[in-house]
C-alpha cells in the first residue's frame, strides 16, 4: 500500500478513501481524487480553499484542448526549429463555496476535526467528503459535500454542499465564488513539470453577476480563444443575499439563519464553454441554458445519471481481479481516470497527465496511440474512433510541418501537440522522433482490423496512412548494399538519440509503408470513387503504392548474429554500457541528474523500445528471438519512463519470466496510488494507466491481434486465483475468464465470433455462447 497515510487503510475494490486531512499528501491526494469528463478536469481541492502550507496544493481546473500559446524563446536557433508552445490553461475556479459559522470560517485545518472521510466512488462517479469539525471557539457543525463532473454534458460541474449547525444558532454565511484570478504552475529544472508563463493567463472582457447567476467573459492573449465559465447557485433554505465583484472574481453571499440539527443545503452548478466549440457570440447564452437544464433536473437526478453511465462502462470494461483487493482498487482507478480524461470529440486528444494536472502543459504525444488507444479499442471502440478523429483533424497541420521539415509530399505528425504543430523544443527527443507517423499508422490498421469499419477508413484513415507513408520514402534511402535505410532519427527510447537505423522505426516504418499500399490497392479495387478523390487530394503518383511495397521489402533491419539480438540502432551495441553499479539511487532518473550528451554516448535506456517492437510486432519473431531481446535489454534499461514496465511485464510474461512479469505488472498497476515515480502531484500517468490493462490482456491473457486475427495464451499469475476482462471485437463483446481450471469465453454481445486459444480456433455464437479450454 502506499506511504501516503490519510489513505492508509484497507483498499476498497470501488473506491478510494482518504480518514484524514493530511498536508503533507495534500498535493498528491488533490490528483488521486480528480475528476473529470474528457473535457473538464477539477482537482481534488475543496470548496472552501486551502490554508496549507505553501508548496502543498495546486488548486486547478483544466479543459482539455483550450490552451495558451507563447514563442519558443531559443538563444541559439535553426530552420525549422519548433516556433511556438501550447500549454493547457488553469481556467477560473468555480467550486468555491466558502462556509462562516457567524465570524468563524470553516477550513479544516483550524480547529479540531472530529471525524473524516473522503471518499471517490468509481460506480457513482462522485466525490463525496464528510466530517465533523469543532471551530476554535467551540461551534460544531457536519459537513457534507458531494462533487460530479458530468460524463452526460461535457460542460457541466455540480457540487452539493449540506451545512448542518450542532450545538449553535445565529447564522451562517455562504460564500459562493468564481475566481478567475488563477495563474499556471511555473516550471522548475524538471521539464516534465509546469510552463514557462507567470501571471495571470486571461484577460477579462466583461463579468456578469446577481443573486444566483455569475459568468466571466475571458480572452486568451495569444491563442485567440474566447471563454465563458458560468455558475449558477442555490440556497435551499430561506436567506439574504449580495452579489459583487472583485476584479476577475465574483463573489456571492447568501446569510441564512442556524439552528442546531437543521441542515443548510447549497447546490451549485458550473459550466465552461469556449470558441474552441462555439462561435463567440453563443457562449453565454449556452452557459445560461445548460446551468437552467442542470438546476431543473437538480443535483441528484444528475448523480443518477452518471451512475448509469458508469454502469455501463464497468459492464463492458471491467477487469475483475480475485485475490488482491489493493491490486483490484489499482486497476479500477486506472481505467476510471482513463475515462475521465479522454477527449471524446474528435477535437481533443488525452494529455499525458489527462485533466488532472499542469505536467508536461496538457500536451498530447504518441503515447496515445501506442498505449491509450488500444484500451479504448477493446473497451468502448466509440472513443477509439473519436481519437483517430483528432489525428483527422490535425493532417492539414502535419502537411505544414513535413514542408517545413524539406519534405516535398506528406505529413509528419508532431511528436509534442494540443493543436497540431509540434511543440517540442527539444528536437533530438522530439521532432526526431518520426516513428509518431508509424504509430497512427498503425492504431488506423488495429482499428479496421478489430473494427472492421470501412466507412471510416474510406473518409479518414486511408489518406492518412498513404500521406504519412510518403514520408518514409522521403527521409529513407538506399544504400551501397541495396538496403532500405532511415538515418537520423529517435527511436522511443529517450536516452538514445539521432541515431541511424534504430530497430523499432524500421520495423514499424516498414509495416506501415506495406499497410499503405494495401490501403491504396483496396480503395484502387473496391472504392475507386474514393480513390479517386484522395489520389487528387496528395496527388499521388501512380507508381508511390509500389514505391511504398519496394522499400518495405528492403528495409534495414538490425540485428547482431553473435548475439543473437536485434539492435536497437546501428551505433548502440558499440557503445560503452552505463555504469549502473556506481550509480546512486538518487541519481535516477537520469534525465535530471546528467547532461543529454552523456546519456547519449552511453549504452542505456530509458524504457522499452526494441522490446515494444517485440510486442507490437509480435508475429515477426519468434519465442527465442524475444527471450534474447528481453534479457539483453533490460540488463540496460532504468525504467525512468512510466511508459516502459507495463510492456517489459507484457513480453515478460510471454517469454516465461513469471516471477518478473508479475513484478513489472505491479509497478505499473499502482503507480499513481503509491506515487513510485514521486511526481504523481503534477497529474497521472495516463499512459502507465493503460499499460496496466494491457498487461492483463496481452501480458497475462497472451492477448494478440494480427490482421484481424485474435489470439489468446492465457496464463493465472501465482498470487491470484482468477481474473477476467472484456473485449470488444468484429462487433461483439467478449468476456474472458481465468482460473485454475482453465480459460472461459463468454459472448456476451453479437452473433458469432472466431479467434484462437493457443494455436485452437474456436467458434463461439449466441446460441453456443460458452466456451472453456483446460488450462
Amino acid at each position: 500500500m502506499s506511504e501516503n497515510s490519510s489513505l492508509r487503510c484497507a483498499a476498497d475494490p470501488w473506491r478510494l478513501r482518504e480518514t484524514a486531512p493530511d498536508t503533507a499528501a495534500h498535493f498528491l491526494n488533490e490528483t488521486l481524487f480528480a475528476l473529470g469528463n474528457g473535457y473538464i478536469g477539477v482537482r481534488g481541492t475543496g470548496e472552501e480553499g486551502y490554508s496549507g502550507p505553501a508548496g502543498t496544493s495546486m488548486d486547478g481546473t483544466y479543459l482539455n484542448g483550450f490552451y495558451e500559446s507563447e514563442p519558443i524563446q531559443y538563444p541559439e536557433t535553426a530552420y525549422a526549429l519548433a516556433k511556438t508552445n501550447q500549454f493547457m490553461l488553469n481556467v477560473p475556479n468555480a467550486k468555491g463555496i466558502a462556509v462562516y459559522l457567524e465570524d468563524e470560517r470553516f477550513d479544516p485545518l483550524q480547529g479540531t476535526v472530529e471525524a473524516y472521510e473522503r471518499t471517490l466512488d468509481l460506480r457513482t462517479g462522485i466525490l463525496e467528503r464528510t466530517l465533523r469539525w469543532t471551530s476554535p471557539s467551540g461551534r460544531i457543525v457536519d459537513y457534507r459535500s458531494r462533487r460530479l463532473v458530468s460524463f452526460d454534458n461535457k460542460h457541466l460541474l455540480a457540487l452539493h454542499v449540506q451545512v448542518t449547525p450542532v450545538n449553535f444558532a445565529g447564522t451562517v454565511r455562504i460564500v459562493a465564488t468564481l475566481d478567475g484570478a488563477v495563474k499556471n504552475l511555473e516550471a522548475g529544472d524538471d521539464p516534465r513539470v509546469g510552463s514557462a508563463i507567470s501571471g495571470p493567463t486571461l484577460a477579462l472582457l466583461s463579468a456578469e453577476h446577481d443573486e444566483r447567476f455569475a459568468a466571466l467573459v475571458q480572452r486568451t492573449h495569444n491563442s485567440g480563444f474566447h471563454l465563458v465559465s458560468a455558475t449558477s447557485t442555490h440556497v435551499g433554505t430561506a436567506h439574504d443575499a449580495t452579489s459583487a465583484q472583485d476584479g476577475p472574481r465574483l463573489v456571492q453571499t447568501y446569510t441564512v439563519p442556524a439552528a442546531p440539527g437543521q441542515p443548510i443545503h447549497v447546490t451549485k452548478y458550473a459550466s465552461y464553454h469556449s470558441s474552441r466549440d462555439y462561435p463567440e457570440g453563443e457562449l453565454l447564452e449556452r452557459s445560461r441554458a445548460v446551468l437552467a437544464q442542470a438546476a431543473n433536473k437538480g443535483f441528484d437526478a444528475l448523480a443518477q445519471r452518471q451512475a448509469d453511465y458508469l454502469a455501463d462502462f464497468w459492464a463492458q470494461a471491467d477487469v475483475q481481479i480475485d485475490g488482491d483487493d489493493a491490486l483490484q482498487q489499482g486497476i479500477r482507478f486506472n481505467a476510471y481516470h482513463l475515462l475521465q480524461s479522454v477527449g471524446r470529440d474528435g477535437k481533443t486528444n488525452i494529455a499525458a497527465k489527462g485533466v488532472t494536472g499542469e505536467g508536461y502543459e496538457g500536451h498530447y504525444f504518441w503515447d496515445t496511440e501506442i498505449y491509450i488507444f488500444p484500451y479504448f479499442l477493446y473497451n468502448k471502440p466509440e472513443i477509439a474512433r473519436k481519437l483517430l478523429d483528432y489525428r483527422w483533424a490535425g493532417l492539414a497541420s502535419a502537411r505544414r510541418r513535413a514542408r517545413q521539415m524539406s519534405h516535398e509530399r506528406g505529413a509528419l505528425y508532431p511528436w509534442r501537440t494540443i493543436a497540431g504543430e509540434e511543440c517540442s523544443a527539444y528536437f533530438p527527443a522530439g521532432t526526431a522522433q518520426y516513428h509518431i507517423n508509424a504509430d497512427i499508422a498503425y492504431s488506423i490498421k488495429q482499428y479496421w482490423d478489430v473494427t472492421g469499419d470501412i466507412d471510416w477508413l474510406r473518409a479518414s484513415g486511408a489518406e492518412i496512412v498513404m500521406e504519412t507513408a510518403r514520408i518514409w520514402t522521403g527521409i529513407g534511402s538506399w544504400d551501397r548494399k541495396g538496403r532500405f535505410v532511415i538515418n537520423e532519427v529517435t527511436g522511443p527510447d529517450e536516452y538514445t538519440a539521432l541515431v541511424n537505423n534504430n530497430y523499432y522505426t524500421n520495423a514499424m516504418a516498414q509495416q506501415h509503408l506495406r499497410f499503405a499500399a494495401t490501403v491504396a490497392d483496396k480503395l484502387a479495387t473496391e472504392y475507386p470513387a474514393d480513390h479517386a478523390r484522395i489520389a487528387a487530394a496528395m496527388a499521388l503518383a501512380q507508381d508511390e503504392p509500389a514505391e511504398w511495397r519496394r522499400a518495405a521489402d528492403a528495409m534495414y533491419l538490425p540485428y547482431d548474429a553473435e548475439l543473437g539480438i536485434h539492435e536497437q540502432d546501428d551505433s548502440f551495441l558499440s557503445k560503452k554500457r552505463w555504469d549502473f553499479d556506481s550509480t546512486p539511487p538518487d541519481k535516477y532518473p537520469l534525465l535530471l541528474n546528467y547532461h543529454p550528451m552523456v546519456i547519449y554516448r552511453h549504452q542505456v535506456c530509458k524504457q522499452a523500445d526494441v522490446v515494444l517492437a517485440l510486442l507490437l510486432l509480435s508475429d515477426r519473431f519468434t519465442l527465442e528471438d524475444k527471450r534474447r531481446d528481453f534479457d539483453y535489454y533490460e540488463a540496460v534499461t532504468t525504467h525512468d519512463s512510466s511508459l516502459s514496465s507495463c510492456i517489459y511485464s507484457i513480453i515478460a510474461a510471454e517469454v516465461g519470466y513469471q516471477d518478473k512479469a508479475y513484478d513489472y505488472f505491479m509497478e505499473t498497476a499502482r503507480m499513481d496510488l503509491d506515487d513510485t515515480h514521486g511526481n504523481t502531484r503534477y497529474g497521472v500517468h495516463t499512459a502507465a494507466m493503460a499499460g496496466t490493462w494491457l498487461g492483463v490482456a496481452y501480458g497475462f491473457g497472451g492477448m494478440r491481434v494480427a490482421d484481424g486475427d485474435v489470439r489468446f495464451a492465457p496464463t493465472l499469475p501465482a498470487q491470484w486465483r482468477s481474473y477476467r476482462f472484456h473485449i470488444h471485437l468484429h462487433g461483439c463483446l467478449l468476456r474472458v475468464a481465468v482460473d485454475a481450471r482453465g480459460t472461459t469465453y463468454t459472448l456476451l454481445r453479437g452473433d458469432a465470433l472466431r479467434f484462437h486459444h493457443r494455436d485452437k480456433p474456436v467458434v463461439i455464437t449466441q446460441q453456443n455462447a460458452t466456451h472453456t479450454e483446460a488450462p
